[in-house]
């Protein structure tokens, strides 16, 4: 007997077996039932990283009668162990609900006992959300959600050192629009009930929550009033302020000896550890911005100076807890002052990545501190002089990813505030790729990074806001390339991540959007304007948020969002050149089929979507040159809905192709299989979806993929591969998609077998 004909009859002796088994454990399951496998439980997609960059920390946990062990929350990367002081870290929150972490922390007698918030505590423009509180009782082994679900963003937990069945939480609520779940909630059951123990308004939550260490009834909160959308940011109100509470949480005083009047920002506090009298607090406000210093608990306030950098995105800030005068304010840069904040340098944490979240020093050692920020982790031991910093965390948080045709092809993509890095998608050696075999080819935020299919040397990149450049990566040659208004006209409007796009027809065509769409036809040398003004062209200085217009803002107005109307996602049709499709952030979306002659505003055609949602993204099918998907984001809305569309006559009329997706599954990307038009591929906020039928129903694609956002999904039509761009994990890379590509016709038979052509790398 052949070796592949026995491989085969004993695969169906298995299913036969495995059929057997099920019917005969139907009478022994009379609970609830189980719910059903995957069929893709099984597919292994390779993490191939680059760890070196890492990305950004929001906070730390540390077990202080052991600082070799300590948690690291990062901003959508999920929650990191290590047992030894950070050689290695191993991910322990990979299957929940949500990888986005605010807060992380460990009760203070309980090693075992383990409390995450979920939903980033920053404030920019690209912070993702959670899904409420969870609970460890075993070192993060396992995790159940805990409730205040409709946090959206928790800033803070604080576990009783007394009872650990007391915990309290500063829930910020959702950035981008009102109500849900606010305040300070505190439980006396281990989280089995919540009550709300301080609250002001549908605009106003929790940002900042300290215990007095030598009182474990008595607690400061920091209450914030703050909005985002897509056009721009309103980070203060009448809502910010100091309470204070002795009588854990049944009553606040609300604290203003010293402090400034009017509205206020955000505000960061810490109590010193060997003198509870002395709080210090970093307060954000129009004209009074700084550091303030009480005496006496929080009765009154003296304003000590004036640095205070971005705080609507650092607000941290700590005090040595053996020397009071010793102060560390996070920013871009570690400010450090040895007079209780009369005076900073800006000198600490030297030659590691800047933009600092998170700090942890240790009460027993001065000298030995952690920073956290946007680039990950930094140890030091000579009191944040230098710091050893740790990359092996797949943390990068990627917007896209490209290719090219060498073997093995490389992968090239731009990651949040840590530059365009390329790579190679396989390597000889049995460890796999390592950061070694990573590079720069182009700093800041990096975002779209397009390789010239045909001559892989060429690789154009841009950063924040439209600043792009044609790189030559063997001479580092390098060109500007954004198009200029002629003098005398209005500045063209970038967005922050700006598409960038080769014709699928001619790689010497490249396209680039602003408010407007432009081509070159010489890669970038010369530029055409091939289109109106194809957004709304709102002025956002009259919009509102939370009742004040953008040009009355007077705190973080419009912080991190540099216009608004912006063509945010830009196709043309594989099938036939000059069919191009548009979209914008304020939720339009144009057409044209004349080489930008004439376009087609079809924005009212979709049905139940929202005015104004977010596109984001286009896709013209590979296989009919009528046929579009569409998905949009309103999360910047604060519309948590799920919206999938599809267009069989270039745009004109629009169905909805949702299906039974899942319920907040805002969507971030969608592409059509290489092979298989029934195929379609979804990138949400936690995942990867496919349809087998073009939409009608959804299925999850989990395999070995964590739960994390993923930004864009690309397939390589060589290999047969697909490369996941995640905002959080770095790169993925599923070798060959065969397995889905033979599951639309297999799943319609009783038993299937699905051989890959070839073997993974």
């Amino acid at each position: 007997m052949s070796p592949a004909r026995f491989t085969f009859r004993a695969l169906c002796l298995l299913v036969i077996f495995a059929a057997l088994l099920f019917s005969a454990g139907r009478g022994f399951t009379q609970n609830a039932p189980q719910p059903a496998a995957s069929p893709f439980d099984k597919l292994k997609f390779r993490e191939i990283g680059p760890a070196t960059p890492s990305g950004r920390i929001d906070d730390f946990a540390v077990l202080e009668s052991n600082p070799a062990v300590f948690y690291v929350a990062t901003a959508t990367g999920g929650l990191w162990k290590t047992l030894n002081q950070g050689t290695t870290f191993e991910t322990v929150f990979d299957n929940e609900s949500s990888s986005s972490i605010g807060d992380v922390a460990i009760a203070p007698n309980d090693a075992n006992m383990v409390w995450v918030g979920t939903g980033e505590n920053n404030n920019r423009q690209s912070s993702s959300w959670g899904d409420g509180v969870f609970k460890s009782t075993d070192g993060g082994k396992s995790w159940k959600n805990m409730g205040l679900r409709e946090s959206k963003h928790i800033a803070r937990i604080i576990v009783d050192p007394v009872d650990h069945d007391v915990v309290y939480v500063a829930a910020l609520g959702s950035l981008w629009g009102p109500g849900g779940e606010r305040g300070v909630y505190k439980t006396a059951d281990g989280g089995l009930t919540w009550s709300r123990v301080l609250g002001t308004d549908e605009n106003t939550g929790a940002t900042e929550l300290v215990m007095d260490p030598s009182n474990n009834k008595t607690l400061y909160a920091a209450t914030y009033q703050r909005r985002r959308s897509a056009w721009g940011m309103n980070g203060g109100g009448t809502g910010s302020a100091i309470y204070k509470t002795t009588d854990a949480g049944r009553n606040w005083t609300k604290l203003t000896k010293g402090l400034p009047e009017g509205p206020m920002g955000r505000i960061g506090m810490d109590v010193y550890r060997r003198d509870s009298n002395i709080v210090y607090a970093r307060i954000e406000h129009e004209k009074e911005s700084g550091i303030y210093r009480s005496e006496d608990a929080g009765a009154s306030w003296t304003k000590m100076g004036p640095t205070n950098p971005r705080p609507m995105y650092f607000s941290q800030i700590r005090i040595d807890p053996n020397n009071d005068l010793r102060l560390y304010v996070l920013g871009v840069s570690l400010h450090i002052s040895d007079d209780g904040g009369k005076n900073f340098r800006a000198d600490g944490a030297q030659k590691i990545h800047v933009d600092f979240h998170a700090m942890w020093i240790d009460p027993n050692n001065s000298n030995h501190t952690m920073i956290g920020g946007d680039g990950g982790v930094g140890i030091s031991y000579d009191k944040s002089k230098t710091y050893v910093w740790l990359s092996n965390m797949n943390l990068g948080q990627f917007y896209h990813v490209s290719y090219d045709f060498k073997t093995p092809y490389t992968i090239c993509g731009g990651l949040q505030d840590n530059n365009t890095w390329c790579g190679p998608s396989a390597v000889r050696s049995a460890d796999g790729i390592g950061n070694d075999e990573w590079f720069v080819v182009s700093g800041g935020d990096g975002f779209v990074a397009q390789i010239d299919p045909t001559d892989s040397r060429i690789i154009y990149a841009e950063s924040q806001d439209g600043r792009m450049s044609r790189i030559d990566r063997v001479t580092n040659e390098r060109q500007t390339i954004r198009p200029e208004p002629p003098e005398g006209e209005k500045p063209y409007r970038w967005n922050w991540d700006t598409p960038i796009l080769i014709s699928p027809h001619n790689p010497a065509t490249i396209f680039v959007t602003a408010n407007r769409v432009f081509k070159s036809a010489d890669r970038g040398h010369s530029w055409k304007v091939i289109s109106p003004d194809l957004t709304t062209d709102t002025n956002r200085d009259e919009l509102e948020l939370m009742g004040v217009k953008g040009k009355e803002t007077k705190i973080a107005r419009n912080d991190g969002v540099g216009s608004y109307g912006n063509i945010v996602t830009f196709a043309e049709s594989p099938m036939k050149a000059g069919i191009y499709y548009a979209g914008s952030d304020d939720g339009v979306v144009s057409v044209t089929r004349d080489d930008g002659g004439k376009w087609e505003n079809v924005t009212s055609k979709f049905p139940g979507l929202p005015k104004n949602t977010y596109v984001s993204r286009l896709a013209p099918s590979r296989f009919d040159e009528g046929t579009v998907y569409a998905t949009f984001d309103g999360h910047r809305l604060g519309d948590f809905g799920t919206y999938v569309y599809a267009s069989r006559d270039y745009g004109r009329n629009w169905q909805s192709i949702s299906g039974d997706l899942p319920k907040g599954q805002v969507v971030r990307t969608i592409t059509e299989d290489l092979k298989n038009p029934d195929v379609l591929y979804l990138g949400t906020e936690t995942g990867l979806f496919a349809s087998f039928d073009r939409g009608k129903q959804w299925m999850r694609v989990k395999g070995n993929l964590p739960t994390v956002p993923v930004y864009e999904i690309t397939l390589h039509p060589r290999d047969n591969a697909m490369l996941l761009a995640t905002h959080g994990r770095s790169i993925w890379v599923l070798d060959d998609l065969t397995p889905l590509q033979q599951f639309a016709k297999a799943r319609e038979k009783d038993a299937w077998l699905s051989i890959p052509f070839r073997l993974p790398r």
